[in-house]
């Protein structure tokens, strides 16, 4: 009997793969990191062929050192980058175009004239998302245009697209070699190309980009059995669940009911709530799908208030400014002030995402003073952290039926203790963190595991979800408004940088 259920966690700045027990814990994870390429401003790239490569050292790797054998595996799952988009050959199996990374912001004037006078939300009512340069759609349409002859090779059948998830699962059931060329729903539900209605592809969205379907992947469910590996140490075992990995971090928390919800800190923040079978709009927040479970499963809903810049601006303290060697130090510089001496941090580096959605916005530090010091403005990196999720969660309280009683946090920077403090703080409801932080990866082994009998059902999934620890609010009503309303005015600041 298999002991382990595998999760491939294909992230933006490295591929994991994580070997979970029945229980759904930890028993072994291999981690290789990959380039980032950023041939000008504002682009962002990834070589899919490494990506593959370093997927396939992590399913070695943590085979090895487990010692654990391909029969012991019950099913594999897959979490991913969502949005970040690669065009290859069909019969070479070669990329025409690095990968377009989901950050990346060359699609501005695409954007600009595909909204035209109707709008950026032209397509909202039916895929749910406003026109961006985050999603996937027209970063197909800048290959098809950039790449000399890729559109008539996409109208013969010759080229294929995905999203991560779909270039993983193509090469490990065989690629060239009769691979599967399919996306799951939550991933499909983040090119604007596909109507949260049916679940298919939406061919106004199509036309309007000017993309032929042809390209594109079969869209199947979220837990089910997509085909078996071939040519790694994983050989023979079933791939059985697909998840973009913020979805799948809500799966591995288990929100599962309407008005669950969690926070993902990482390069961005991801806040998602369960809205069940109900499709919820609102121009602040993205409609997304959560989950479908088995092809005959009934589609679960989310919000999704999606924030660029969290983690990555402590790395750009890091690697830009130096004001710290290690990511973890920025704990202890913000802890040596009381407050943020004023100073607020606007990490737009790229534009805003939710609640705002100004791509001419750019970064701001304002509120600076000759007091100031490096530790006010790590306190600040923090604290934009903080208030930018504070607009989130205000932004999908004004629609969902369930106000949040409390928050379910995981990723990276919930190890730092300050800033989970401050979360609760300026939220004003508790912060929860499991006792497994790795929720990503487990919620695609959730997924692989279910449709491989492995685990019997979501109500066994709950039960093996535990608590690690609970920050309470301690921050005054006044006090946090107050801050609240300096937050707003630096966030008004950044508007209109780009001409």
């Amino acid at each position: 009997m298999a002991d382990y259920v595998a999760a491939i966690d294909q992230g933006t700045t490295s591929s994991r793969l994580i070997l979970f027990d029945r229980d759904g814990r930890i028993r072994q994870i291999d981690q290789r990191e990959h380039r980032q390429v950023t041939p000008r401003a504002g682009w962002v790239e990834h070589d899919p062929l490494e990506i593959w490569q370093r997927v396939r050292e992590v399913v070695g790797g943590a085979l090895a050192s487990s010692g654990a054998e391909a029969g012991d595996v019950a099913a594999i799952g897959i979490t991913n980058q969502r949005e970040t988009t690669v065009v290859w050959d069909r019969e070479t199996g070669e990329p025409i175009h690095n990968a377009i990374v989901w950050q990346d912001t060359r699609t501005a004037e695409i954007v600009r004239d595909l909204a035209g006078d109707e709008g950026p939300d032209r397509l909202r009512r039916d895929v749910g998302l406003p026109l961006s340069t985050y999603f996937s759609g027209p970063k197909i349409r800048w290959i098809l245009d950039h790449v000399e002859g890729a559109r008539a090779r996409a109208e013969a059948g010759e080229l294929a697209f995905g999203t991560m998830d779909t270039w993983v699962l193509w090469n490990l059931t065989g690629g060239k070699d009769g691979g599967v060329h399919a996306t799951d729903v939550t991933n499909a539900s983040r090119t604007m190309l596909m109507s949260l209605e049916t679940l298919d592809w939406h061919q106004p969205s199509l036309d309007l980009m000017g993309i032929p379907r042809a390209l594109l992947p079969a869209i199947r469910s979220s837990s089910e059995v997509y085909g078996e590996v071939r040519g790694t140490a994983l050989g023979g075992r079933p791939v059985a669940g697909i998840l973009g990995d913020q979805q799948a971090a809500m799966f591995g928390q288990t929100c599962f009911d309407p008005g669950d919800a969690k926070n993902t800190y990482g390069t961005g923040s991801f806040l998602l709530v369960n809205t069940g079978g109900e499709i919820v709009h609102t121009e602040k927040l993205l409609t997304t799908v959560g989950a479908r479970l088995g092809p005959d499963g009934p589609p679960v809903y989310m919000l999704e208030g999606s924030i660029a810049v969290t983690g990555a601006a402590v790395q750009w303290l890091r690697d830009r400014l130096g004001l710290i060697k290690e990511a973890p130090e920025i704990e202890k510089l913000a802890r040596s002030v009381d407050d943020n001496g004023g100073v607020y941090f606007v990490p737009a580096f790229s534009g805003l995402f939710a609640p705002y959605w100004r791509e001419d916005a750019r970064g701001a530090i304002v509120g600076l003073t000759a007091y100031a010091n490096k530790g006010h403005l790590a306190r600040a990196t923090l604290e934009a952290t903080a208030w930018q999720s504070r607009e989130v969660v205000d932004a999908a309280n004004e629609v969902a039926d369930v106000p949040f009683s409390e928050l379910k946090v995981d990723g990276g920077m919930t190890a730092d203790g300050l800033l989970m403090q401050l979360q609760a703080d300026v939220l004003g409801v508790p912060v929860v963190r499991p006792s497994v932080t790795e929720t990503t990866a487990l919620g695609a082994a959730y997924a692989a595991g279910l449709a491989a009998g492995f685990w019997a059902g979501t109500d066994e999934l709950r039960e093996r979800w535990a608590e690690d620890r609970r920050w309470e609010p301690r921050m005054a009503e006044a006090d946090r408004e107050r801050q609240y309303r300096q937050w707003k005015k630096a966030v008004e600041r950044t508007f209109d940088w780009v001409e």
